[in-house]
This record gives structure tokens, sequence and C-alpha cells, in this order.
């Protein structure tokens, strides 16, 4: 009876303690699924270490502010998610940490979700120390999100993102109405690694809401996060809510701007951009009412227009809530800009966008444009903001007062950044204490990503004999090998298939020939080719370069030294032909020749209207076209705004008896086209079709004997040709 007593009255009083915390170690996916049944607030569930392949992840419960229900791994970076697998939370409380998607993508338009379902938000819940690394569809036109926030109170920090290539945005604050919208989520201390251009819109790093919900508030703090290299398109954050903080940021070789796109009331602060001179690197684009951008720095920014500095939008009258209304009550102050390209008001103003900034004020700016000059464009009226006390080391033109124009030495502080020398300046542009945030402070801090694929040249080098089987050859290299030819002949009845980057070349002073039935080279895996000192003669249909639906994208394609003999222009053989869905981040020709085919690059296969196009940058220098259908024929759609090229230059080459309909190369949709020293004869025109954004179009120094003098086309624009055309010569005999 006593024995009995005693443990009743044990059990009573367990029954009065608080249960205790519970670690639980799961190994397979079934487990997993009984302890989230079982799971209560304080406990936490651990994945066994190694790779979960397929595993779409349900996480769900409800824990308190002192004691969340926590998902981890056993060891922080060795839980590695695979395959198609991804994760929904649902519920209050919850906190996951130290899991790795890596070497697959997501079956469902999310690889991490702040909800079970549309009826059971996440809220109060925290991602840290969480790892997507290249998680990426290899369509890079299937749309999905890395990380969704819906609910209200959440918080994402400590991660790394890096690597996404497919359309979507990075992160997303997801806003839909019947759902919390005061959001009031933290995003910081990330690092939000290299994303390349997407060749679309789509490719944003962070967005907060989008237009339809814009007009309400979502007070989300994004702070000391680092940016690094992330260009997917010209919005590395989009802000389209108000309300909203962008603080102590470190923006690096960026791509791009943070854009305050839609919403009102937004803090832009502290925050530091760093351009390193790259193309297109932004600052700060300012659309709608009370927004407030200050006390930030911004050095070596090679923008311009929409990626500028700081870009002062021009609105829509009366603007349809997705379109670009007016700038109103705008405070631009006490912001650096050093060694930067431009700063531009009334940015795009056109017959649509008529609605100039009104009550809007720029003070105490500092401002030293890149290569002394000055970096002021207006593009519209300007009255509507006043200047006052600003300091810049070059005139500014388009403003009549407000900006005093005198001599500003600059040196760099113990935060590294430039300061003026002289104390009189110490109240204008950036605050002093500024700190950028680093590498240590962001991220994961055990995670390092694996090393990039081996450049090309940087492998072995492998010699392959006269006459050898190319196909075993291929199959026998690594990422950044070179095949040696020697000289003499190679055969191949179907093209090589290539997965990882590979230079085929000409042994020193061989000149191999290799003779194609049906092609050259299949690409399959990403990577990408180069083309050395050789010779190609095909014979039939087929493609010298073909990029296969499905291959990674983002690859590079490089011919130098290159001699392909096709069986006629009116043959269906092509130089290099991408697949619908791939993207290369550059396609080079140099000092090569190509004869007798049909279109040398062909960038048409991307044909929907949504801004797509098939490569960044195409670069054509010193290379001869004889006897082909056409040279270029490349195609972008549709005319959003929202991307860097494409790219186009073309120098020091030769064109003749080639073109058809009438036309030797063609590009539509390009936005930088650069075409000088060139000779055409008796051949089609040079066909430049402009339709979206501000095409910057040069030809010049060309000579054109027998050929038509070159057809610029403007689909939408109403004035003049937008295009420079100088010191060319049209009419003379070949």
């Amino acid at each position: 009876m006593l024995l009995r007593a005693a443990l009743m009255g044990c059990a009573a009083l367990a029954a009065m303690q608080p249960a205790l915390a519970r670690d639980l170690l799961v190994a397979d996916q079934a487990q997993y699924r009984e302890a989230v049944k079982k799971a209560k607030p304080g406990d936490t569930i651990i994945l066994a270490d190694g790779e979960w392949r397929d595993f779409q992840i349900v996480f769900t419960g409800t824990g308190t502010a002192d004691k969340p229900i926590a998902l981890t791994a056993q060891t922080r970076g060795r839980v590695v998610l695979t395959g198609r697998s991804n994760l929904r939370m649902g519920g209050r409380h919850l906190l996951v940490s130290g899991l790795v998607f890596k070497g697959g993508f997501s079956p469902t338009k999310e690889v991490i979700s702040f909800r079970r379902d549309s009826r059971t938000l996440a809220s109060d819940s925290r991602v840290t120390e969480v790892v997507i690394d290249g998680y990426s569809n290899p369509d890079r036109r299937a749309e999905d999100i890395w990380v969704s926030l819906y609910g209200a109170n959440n918080r994402v920090d400590h991660s790394h993102f890096e690597g996404k290539t497919n359309a979507g945005v990075t992160l997303a604050v997801i806003r839909r109405a019947g759902d919390p919208l005061d959001n009031r989520h933290r995003i910081d201390h990330n690092y939000f690694g290299p994303r390349p251009p997407l060749g679309s819109n789509g490719g944003e790093t962070i967005r907060i809401g989008t237009s339809e919900e814009s007009l309400s508030d979502s007070h989300t703090i994004v702070e000391r996060n680092i940016f690094d290299r992330c260009s997917g398109e010209v919005e590395i954050v989009s802000v389209k809510a108000g309300g909203n903080i962008l603080r102590e940021n470190l923006v690096i070789a960026s791509q791009g701007a943070f854009v305050l796109r839609h919403g009102n009331g937004n803090l832009v602060e502290r925050n530091i951009f760093l351009g390193e001179g790259v193309a297109d690197t932004g600052g700060v684009r300012v659309v709608n009412r009370d927004q407030i951008v200050r006390d930030n720095y911004f050095e070596g920014l090679a923008g311009t227009s929409f990626k500028s500095a700081l870009s002062v939008m021009n609105g829509v009258p009366n603007s349809v809530i997705n379109r670009y209304h007016q700038v109103a009550n705008a405070r631009i102050e006490g912001n650096s800009i050093i060694d930067s390209a431009r700063i531009t008001l009334a940015a795009g103003a056109d017959d649509e966008r008529s609605a100039a900034p009104v009550d809007s004020r720029f003070e105490r700016n500092l401002i030293a444009g890149a290569k002394g000059a000055d970096p002021f464009r207006a593009e519209g009226d300007i009255s509507g903001i006043a200047f006052a006390g600003n300091v810049a080391a070059q005139a500014a033109k388009p403003v009549t007062a407000g900006v005093e124009q005198r001599e500003v030495a600059l040196e760099r502080a113990a935060n590294g950044l430039l300061y003026p020398v002289d104390p009189a300046l110490a109240a204008v542009g950036a605050p002093r204490d500024l700190k950028p945030v680093t590498r240590e402070e962001v991220g994961a801090s055990w995670y390092r990503p694996d090393a990039p694929e081996a450049a090309f040249g940087a492998g072995r080098t492998l010699p392959v004999a006269s006459g050898a089987a190319l196909a075993e050859a291929v199959a026998a290299t690594r990422a950044g090998d070179t095949l040696a030819l020697a000289t003499g002949t190679y055969e191949l009845a179907a093209p090589l298939r290539i997965g990882h980057r590979l230079t085929i070349a000409g042994a020193k002073d061989a000149k191999p020939v290799l003779r194609v039935a049906s092609g050259l080279v299949r690409i399959e895996g990403g990577g990408g080719l180069r083309l050395e000192n050789l010779g190609v003669e095909a014979r039939g249909a087929g493609a010298l370069i073909a990029v296969g639906g499905g291959a990674a994208p983002n690859y590079s394609l490089l011919l130098e030294g290159v001699a392909v003999a096709g069986p006629g222009k009116a043959s269906a053989f092509d130089g290099i032909v991408m697949a619908p869905g791939t993207f290369a981040d550059a396609v080079t020709i140099v000092n090569s020749r190509f004869a007798g085919m049909r279109t040398v690059v062909v960038g048409t296969g991307e044909q929907e209207p949504k801004g797509w196009y098939p490569m960044e940058r195409l670069t054509i220098t010193g290379s001869s076209f004889t006897g082909v259908a056409m040279v270029a024929d490349l195609l972008r759609k549709g005319n959003d705004e929202s991307t860097f090229g494409p790219w186009f230059a073309m120098t020091g080459s030769s064109v003749a008896d080639s073109g058809a309909d009438g036309v030797s190369l063609r590009l539509s949709g390009v936005q930088h086209a650069d075409i000088a020293r060139n000779s055409f004869a008796s051949s089609g025109a040079v066909q430049v079709i402009h339709s979206v954004g501000a095409p910057e179009t040069r030809i010049a120094s060309n000579a054109f004997a027998a050929t038509p003098a070159p057809r610029i086309e403007e689909l939408h624009w109403t004035g003049a040709p937008r295009a420079i055309l100088t010191d060319n010569v049209v009419g003379a005999r070949p």
C-alpha cells in the first residue's frame, strides 16, 4: 500500500511538471511522419545525416515562443535534400535549421514554403542556417520560388542561397487577399550568392508583394544581407508593398537595383552598393509616394537609365495599379554617389509616363561621377524636385540650383569607403559610421559551396591521334580538359555529346579536319565548348553545335580559328542552334571562317512574347562569312524592360554573297548592338528591329558594297529610329 501510494504521488508530481523537451532522431521518411504527429512544444525532430532523396517534408505543429517545435540536421550541412524535395511549414513557432537543398529541384512551385496549404500558414516561425545551392530546374522557363514567406512575423536568417538559374524569385514575401498583409517578416544576415542573368523578367532575388495588394503595408525588414553578383534581372530587390525597410545591406557587382516598384512609404537606408565597374550595376530606383532614400553609399556603379546609381521615375497619370504611379514626396538625402555613371531623374519619360516627380527633395548628397563626367541626366521635367546642400565634383547640367560644384578630394576610411578630406564636407554624403556587413556575419557559417567547374584549359591536355575515335576521347575527359588533335582527318558519324566544359583544339602547328555527317557537337549537361584551330567539313543537315533541351543554362561557347565549310547556304546545315529553355552567358566567334551553310548563329528558339532570349552576349570579331544564308538571327520578343540584353557586337569581319530574303544579319529586340568596321559585299541588308526599352544601336565605319543600307525598324517607338549610323559607305561595287 505504501509503495502504491508513493508511485501515485510520483505520477501526480510528474503531471504537475512541464513535459521535458525531446530529441526525436529519424532515419527515414516514415519515421519522420510519425515524429511530426507526436512532436510537442520544445521537441526537436532530427534528420539523420545522409542524403534524403525525393523527400517532400511537411512540417506542422504549434509551439510556443520559448519552446518552438524544431526540425534540424543531426550534423549541420550533412543532411542533403536532393532529387525532387521540398519543405512546407504550417502552424506557429516552428524552427528549421541546418538543412541543405542541392542536386535537384522542387517538385512544386516552391522549395521552402511558409505554408502547408492555402488554409494553413506559418507564423512566428523561423528558417535559419539553411542552404539552397543550385537547386534549379534545368529548363529555365520552369518557374519556382526558393523561399516563399506567407503568414506574419516570420524570419529567414543566416542562410545561403546561390545559383538559381531558372525563372522565379529567390525569396518572395507572398501577400494575398484574405491572408495577413501586415507581414512584419525579417530577412537578415543571409548570403545571396551569384545569380546569373535569366534572360527574361522574373529573376529577382527578393520580391516583397505584388502589384495587386501593393497599396497596403507589409512592414518587412531586409537588413544586413550580402547580395553578391545577384544579376538575374534589373530588380535585385523588388518592393511591391508599403512600409518596408531595406537597411545596411551590402550589394557587390550585382546588375540591377533595389526598386521601389509599387507601394508607398518605404525606407532605404545605410546600404552599400559596390558595382566594381560591372555593366548595368545600379543602386536605387524610386517610384510612388513618400519614399525615403538616405545615408546610402554607392561606388563604381556603371548602370544607366533604370539601372542608375539613383533613378527617380516618371509615372503614368491616373495609373492603374500595375503600372507606374507618380513619384511624390520623395526624400533623397545624405547619400554618396562615387565613381558612378549615372543619376537619372524623370527616368522613362515618354507619352505614357508623362507624370513628372512632384514635392520631392534631393539634399546633402555627395556626387563624384565616373571618369570626371557629369552623372546627372534628366529625361523629363524635374521642376518638382527641390535641390539643396548637395556637392558635386562635376557640373550638374540639368540642375539649375542646389548643387555646388567644387573640387572634392576623397580618401578611404577604416571602413573601406571613400569620404571627403575637407572637414567642411562632413555633413554631406553618407555617414562615416557605416559598417559594411562582412562575409563572416552572413550565411551558414559551416557551408562553403563546391568549387566552380574548371575553366577552359585548366585541366589536362590529352593528345588525340589522327583518325582516332573522338567520341571515346570525349568520354574520357573531365571538366577543363583539352583534346589536342593532330594533323589529319577525323570522321564523325554522329555528334559528340558533351556535358562539361571542354576544349577541342588543333595541336600546335597541326591542321585537323573534322568531317561530320549530321553535326559536330551536342551540348547536354551544361558547361560549354571551346573550338580552336581546326576545320570542319559538313556533308548533310544538322548543326555544328546544338544545345539540347534540358541542358543546364548559363553555358558558354567560344570558336577561335575555326573554318567551317558546309554543303551550301540553301542546305539545312546551321552553325550554333539553341533549344528553347537554355541560355548562354556568352557566344564568342574570333578569327573564324564560315562558308556554304544556312544560319551561323540561330537565336530564334524563344517564341513566347515574354522577353525570353537565348544568350546574353554574342560577339563576332575578325571573322568571314561567305555564301551563308544569315550570319546571325537573334530574337527577343515582348516589350518588358526587366532584362539587360541581348548584347551583340560584330567588328572587323567580312560578309560576302550572303543573305536570305534580303537580310544577312537580323537583330530583333537586342538591347545593345555595335556593328563597326565590317565589310558587306553582294549580301542582304543588316536589319535591326527595336521592340523594347531604350536600345543602344551603333552601326559605324562599315562598307556596304552592292548591299543595301542598314534598316532600323521601331515597333513601338513613335519618334525617329533610334540608332547611331555614322561613317558607313553604301553602294560601292564589291
